[in-house]
């Protein structure tokens, strides 16, 4: 691992315009080394993720365990509530230091395990056991996914200029989506339909571990980071607070959080299209197959376009798209009678995804101080991960009270505000600051 352009005792003693120039000659010199190492962890990553997170795979065997789209709910959002708290105290350990890749290895590898766990759940727990085991994880697989969110954003932020972030990301997320999305459907019409180990979707889980781990090892092995330029002292939580309300004194910063949270409520949605389109169509391992690629497909291939717009017309403009691209699934998911329409929904609805993904993470960057990019991500992750949490609990509940209709009404609004927000009150980081 090559050192960074400083060493910590000279910090205080160098002009501020002498550490930027040595930290960003140190970016450039070892750009080509980073730019390889994040892409290849990138990739790998996004193929064993996108089998846990898409909309799909999960919430189709949480319906499988328990026949309820309460428990759906129940699940989805112990996922989403682990990942609430943790962005906070993630970015309290990277903002005062000098280099974040050792814990960011630590809380990655830790993500991991929790994916092999659902994988050893599965073949080895039955009846209640199993079920209260695989919320246990789902739980934990959310903490440590929030707490590795912010310490790879960071790292990303050090070592990848900004012109540079969104087509790395794009390339990143099309070649990882894509081969996440021929495995969803492999792992519909094979691992699931034929039940491939005894637990198709234990065998799943299993290869997302194996795809996500060889990503890492590869951001382990091939990444030289630099020091930080600025850093934050270490504070005590309560002072901690304070700084949020230091933060949300940018008003543009201040108005995409209030738009991030309305456009989550509308992701609180993805998890029971499934389950609402299979109630029409039939729920099976084919049906769970073609959805995941309808999906993963439109959301790889839209990266490169989501990417060169971001890099070259600023990430706002990208979340306005991903946001009409979603009105659009809503409007065909609802509207649609056939498999055709339903299955093109999905792929508006995966378009739209990748958009909103892309420039949430990008934006975050982009407001503000360098030194401040640790408590935003938090903050931004932890305004997500809190709508999330609560809200597939409550969708979960309306949609056995009362069907789907309060959710898909939700979601529309939701959508709309978020859209007027960012439109009215966000302006572009690139050009106003």
């Amino acid at each position: 691992m090559s050192s960074g352009p400083l060493a910590e005792d000279t910090l205080e003693a160098r002009p501020e315009e002498e550490i930027w120039a040595r930290h960003h000659a140190f970016v450039e010199e070892n750009l080509k080394h980073n730019y390889t190492a994040t892409l290849v962890h990138g990739v790998f990553g996004m193929t064993g993720f996108r089998l846990i997170y898409a909309p799909t795979i999960i919430p189709a065997y949480l319906y499988l365990l328990t026949g309820s789209a309460a428990a759906v709910g129940l699940g989805t959002a112990l996922l989403q509530l682990g990942g609430t708290l943790s962005p906070i105290l993630s970015g309290a350990r990277v903002e005062s230091r000098a280099r974040i890749l050792p814990y960011a290895i630590t809380v990655g590898s830790l993500m991991r395990v929790m994916v092999l766990a659902l994988a050893l759940i599965g073949w080895f727990l039955e009846g209640r056991a199993l079920l209260w085991a695989t919320l246990a994880a789902f739980l934990l697989l959310g903490f440590f996914s929030g707490a590795q969110r912010v310490a790879f954003q960071m790292l990303m932020a050090k070592v990848i200029p900004l012109a540079k972030r969104g087509r790395l990301q794009g390339v990143r997320n099309m070649l990882g989506g894509g081969i996440a999305a021929g495995l969803a459907w492999v792992a519909g019409h094979y691992f699931i339909e034929q039940d491939w180990l005894g637990n198709g979707y234990a065998t799943t889980f299993l290869f997302a571990f194996l795809l996500t781990s060889i990503g890492l090892v590869a951001l382990q092995w091939g990444l030289n980071e630099p020091e930080a330029p600025m850093t934050r002292l270490s504070v005590p939580w309560r002072a901690r607070f304070r700084q949020f309300g230091e933060l949300l004194q940018h008003r543009a910063f201040r108005a995409f959080l209030f738009a991030h949270g309305f456009s989550s409520i509308a992701r609180v949605g993805l998890p029971f299209w499934t389950i609402y389109v299979g109630e029409r169509l039939g729920l099976s391992g084919a049906l769970i197959g073609s959805l995941s690629l309808a999906f993963l497909a439109a959301e790889t291939l839209s990266n490169l376009l989501w990417g060169q717009l971001g890099d070259r017309r600023g990430f706002r403009l990208v979340y306005l798209g991903a946001l009409l691209c979603s009105l659009a699934g809503m409007v065909l998911l609802v509207m649609g009678e056939d498999a055709l329409m339903l299955h093109a929904a999905f792929a508006l609805l995966g378009l739209g995804f990748s958009g909103w993904m892309m420039a949430a993470l990008t934006l975050v960057l982009e407001f503000g101080a360098h030194e401040d990019v640790p408590m935003r991500i938090a903050l931004t992750t932890t305004v997500e991960g809190a709508v999330s949490s609560v809200g597939p609990i409550l969708a979960g509940l309306a949609i056995a009270a009362s069907g789907y209709v309060p959710l898909i009404v939700a979601s529309f609004i939701s959508l709309v505000l978020a859209l007027g927000m960012v439109f009215w009150r966000v302006s572009e980081p690139r050009t106003n600051g």
